[in-house]
């Protein structure tokens, strides 16, 4: 009974073509949906490549408006700009002893200015993960193991 089966018909050889033809051209298939699959991906990153740049040029360009116009500021509000202006109102300088100061209540008068905060006691803070996220699979499964019935006397 050890006797190999012996095809009773040889198959056509236009079925042979047939098979490897279509063998082929799915192959070919496959292969041109993974490159384009691939294409659309690379599109995409260059897309966001070209839009990232583009936003950091504009957050460059508005962090020099942004420098020039805290330099304009400074030029306006300086003193020697401050006594222009002020000549040019109408205004005009008085000496110490004109000067006639009021006590006026409920005014807190003017904040000083604070260039940092005041030394404070350090504040433990508590862990941003849970102990649950930190312990391993291993860790885990070894307690979950020693909380069954039965096997808490056991060591």
């Amino acid at each position: 009974m050890n006797k190999r089966w012996i095809q009773a018909y040889k198959e056509a050889p236009w079925r042979v073509q047939v098979k490897r033809i279509a063998a082929f051209l799915s192959a070919m298939i496959a292969i041109a949906i993974v490159a384009g699959l691939y294409l659309n991906i690379t599109a995409q990153t260059a897309a966001a490549g070209v839009e990232a740049r583009k936003l950091e040029k504009q957050r460059d360009e508005l962090m020099r408006q942004n420098s020039d116009l805290r330099t304009q500021l400074g030029f306006m509000s300086s003193r020697v700009e401050m006594e222009r202006r002020a000549r040019e109102l109408g205004y005009e300088p008085v000496n110490p002893d004109q000067l006639e100061y009021m006590v006026i209540e409920g005014y807190p008068g003017r904040d000083s200015i604070r260039l940092a905060s005041p030394p404070s006691p350090l504040q433990t803070s508590r862990p941003l993960l849970k102990p649950d996220y930190t312990q391993s699979l291993g860790e885990w499964l070894m307690n979950k193991m020693a909380s069954l019935p039965g096997r808490e006397g056991e060591e």
